[in-house]
């Protein structure tokens, strides 16, 4: 490695490391809903990902399902990556976390 290479992992706090010049940055994780299905149906996959990305783009993870019928409510969540995305920093949404709570 050269010694005035960047390595440019995101934005926000600056480390110097002997000669190189290290900049770390560390992205605003959400745990929220996308949309699935077909049109009047609604489902959702609870995915993590960057806050500002778009609601249906591309996801870090998927952690579960959750489709609302007018008899029932399916929900399928993986609750040990979920707690682990929470202990890493990630923060659900309002919808969520009301989803998680019931």
């Amino acid at each position: 490695m050269q010694p005035n290479m960047r390595y440019w992992l995101s934005a926000q706090k600056h480390l110097r490391i002997n000669e190189y010049n290290v900049k770390i940055t560390f992205m605003a994780v959400a745990i929220r809903f996308t949309k699935t299905g077909r049109k009047g149906e609604r489902k959702y996959r609870i995915v993590v990902k960057e806050k500002r990305s778009k609601r249906d783009g591309k996801s870090i993870e998927v952690l579960g399902m959750y489709e609302k019928r007018e008899k029932e409510i399916i929900k399928k969540i993986n609750m040990d990556r979920y707690n682990y995305w929470i202990s890493v920093g990630a923060k659900p949404t309002p919808s969520v976390a009301n989803i998680i709570k019931q």
